[in-house]
């Protein structure tokens, strides 16, 4: 039975060879792994999908800035192949990039032509879902991470490609 919990310390072997498994090294080099490389998830929103203790999903959302908004950016988000199936990922609560299958979940590119990630990336795969309802007016210029206080800042570098989603979190 697939149950869905926060990830814990423990979780984060499983949820790496998780990751690796459904991207990848190349999952390191997106421009979307930019904003999170330096950084801590946001607190309390990291999850994993398990199945009788086992890691088979994972979702972090991690804060950042969407222009001058707060916001959320989610990803990775990955679900084991045995588990694809069943719902899992939905469960989790999804995103990161086709916009036809996302679409049945709120999330469009309809809010975000005047945003720009800091690198290569695909304008129709930048994704959002207002969680208040006009809580991306105006938003425009360039997503970055933002910081928690005694967080370690970095420069995001450039990636080659890159799949994203942006998420507005409620105030």
């Amino acid at each position: 039975m697939v149950t869905i919990r926060q990830e814990r310390v423990a979780d984060v072997p499983a949820r790496e060879a998780l990751l690796d498994l459904a991207f990848g090294p190349c999952r390191f080099e997106k421009t979307s792994q930019r904003l999170r490389d330096g950084h801590r998830p946001a607190e309390g929103l990291s999850f994993v999908a398990t199945d009788f203790g086992r890691v088979v999903g994972t979702v972090r959302l991690w804060r950042v800035a969407a222009g001058e908004h707060p916001a959320l950016l989610l990803g990775p988000l990955a679900v084991h192949p045995d588990f694809r199936a069943c719902g899992a990922g939905g469960a989790l609560v999804l995103l990161v990039g086709d916009a036809p299958y996302y679409a049945r979940f709120g999330f469009s590119a309809d809010r975000t032509g005047d945003l720009r990630m800091p690198g290569p990336y695909a304008a129709d795969r930048l994704l959002a879902h207002e969680l208040q309802p006009g809580a991306l007016d105006g938003a425009h210029g360039l997503i970055f991470a933002t910081h928690l206080p005694g967080e370690r800042r970095r420069t995001p570098r450039l990636a080659p490609a890159a799949v994203h989603a942006v998420l507005p979190h409620a105030a």
